[in-house]
């Protein structure tokens, strides 16, 4: 059981949410656009997944995390997605093929920001210069305060077959909090006219541990959530990270919950949407047990990237657009995150690399073993350390695992390391035990619960 001082001590802890490792506040520039260029050159053949992300939004949601900026005119979108299309050029430029693709994410921002036509001439210039698998996931993250029957129609005839649509809570006081107002019936509209048009897969994303939430309310946008039956849920905790996103100071400090409350809404979430019949998914999603996602984590097969959990079994990820971040076989690569530096790169006919890292067999052996911890809630040492001719008692040895173990949060049978169920929600703290940056890096990081 975690107690309250188990709470208090690993839930306040800042720590990775291990999309990646090395972290991204790792990268450096010591990678950059030659780098990246001859790693594109040397692509085997292969499947791979592309990530385009629009930073743009019509208003400023003061929980957002994510690397976007309010624009109330066409004119910079129009101007963006040019270089875009650009920066697409010059990465299939490099490539030593026609690649194809299995998967396709839009983030930002708000991706339908863009215009219906927009959307269309930009996903035919994707598809001039990819070879997209006939299965191929094609998703885009949407804000239902602003979806469009025009651009439903585009999306459909486009080609994409899932969308995740922001909710975070349904509870007034704290849409106000967070200045995002959106009604059910709003979110409703939303899901009807996207499978309506053919985008039949539709996930929702909710936040605990905003201002003014509780408990209840918690349970309360859950069951309105329901009535939308969604295909996934994810389940996140909100960081406040004031120093890195100035427009959170805006938050009130003294309204966000501590971590006991955030564990209990955390908890109250998971319950209310095991009850209804979702599967959970490693740490905080959630999918209909016959839901691609549920399947992959039942087989074993689950894997974890930028985007979150994902069926993406691919290697290689290219990341297009400001402050995207793409993995290679040799590392990662991100793009420069100003959209001006971006621009500015494109048309100099330089890819827009500002940073990267290039990864050793060390990080390779270390993120194999956080990923299925984050995946599995488990890891055998033995067999991921097998391929790398590594020693497994030497992660075992590692320092900081003991503690865990005297916590109950870690159980360890010969090479088999496993996370019991009451202590799940805590994975990122027995994943951080095997992340040999952490201790020495000054990055900050969302609490672990």
């Amino acid at each position: 059981m975690l107690t309250p001082e188990l709470l208090a001590r690993y839930g306040d802890a800042c720590i990775p949410r291990y999309t990646s490792y090395p972290t991204a506040p790792h990268f450096s520039d010591a990678v950059g656009a030659g780098d990246y260029r001859s790693w594109l050159e040397d692509l085997p053949p292969g499947d791979l997944s592309l990530y385009v992300h629009i930073p743009f939004c019509r208003k400023m949601c003061w929980y957002c995390g994510c690397h976007t900026t309010v624009s109330a005119r066409e004119a910079p979108v129009s101007r963006y997605l040019a270089s875009l299309t650009r920066e697409m050029e010059l990465v299939a430029d490099c490539l030593p093929r026609r690649q194809g693709v299995s998967h396709l994410h839009f983030g930002g921002g708000t991706p339908t920001i863009m215009t219906a036509g927009e959307m269309r001439r930009l996903m035919a210039g994707l598809a001039a210069r990819f070879a997209f698998a006939e299965d191929a996931e094609i998703a885009i993250e949407i804000d239902p305060r602003t979806l469009e029957p025009d651009m439903a129609r585009a999306l459909g005839e486009c080609g994409f077959n899932r969308a995740s649509l922001g909710v975070q809570s349904f509870d007034i006081s704290v849409q106000r909090a967070i200045n995002r107002v959106q009604s059910l019936n709003c979110t409703e509209a939303a899901v009807s006219l996207l499978r309506a048009n053919g985008v039949q897969r539709v996930n929702l994303d909710l936040v605990y541990g905003l201002p003014f939430q509780t408990v209840g309310s918690c349970r309360e946008t859950v069951e309105q959530c329901l009535t939308l039956r969604p295909d996934r849920l994810a389940v996140f905790g909100y960081a406040h990270v004031p120093a890195f996103k100035p427009h959170q100071r805006k938050i009130d400090g003294a309204s966000l919950p501590d971590s006991e409350s955030r564990f209990a809404q955390s908890r109250a979430i998971h319950e209310a949407l095991s009850n209804a019949g979702y599967v959970q998914i490693g740490l905080d999603h959630f999918a209909l047990p016959d839901d691609p996602l549920a399947i992959a984590a039942r087989a074993g097969r689950l894997h974890r990237n930028f985007q979150g959990y994902t069926t993406d079994s691919a290697d290689v990820l290219i990341g297009l657009g400001a402050s995207s971040i793409g993995r290679l076989p040799q590392g990662f690569v991100q793009n420069a995150v100003a959209i001006p530096a971006y621009q500015e790169a494109i048309e100099r006919g330089d890819l827009p690399v500002a940073r990267g890292y290039r990864l050793s067999g060390e990080d390779r052996l270390r993120g194999a073993v956080i990923e299925r911890l984050m995946c599995d809630h488990q890891v055998d040492l033995g067999r991921v350390c097998a391929p790398f001719g590594a020693d497994p008692a030497k992660l075992l040895d590692t320092a900081s695992l003991g503690p865990l173990m005297v916590d109950g949060l870690v159980e360890v049978n010969g090479t088999r390391l496993s996370v019991p169920r009451h202590a799940r929600q805590l994975i990122r703290s027995v994943a951080a035990a095997f992340d040999a940056y952490l201790a020495r890096g000054e990055a900050k990081h969302s609490r672990a619960v």
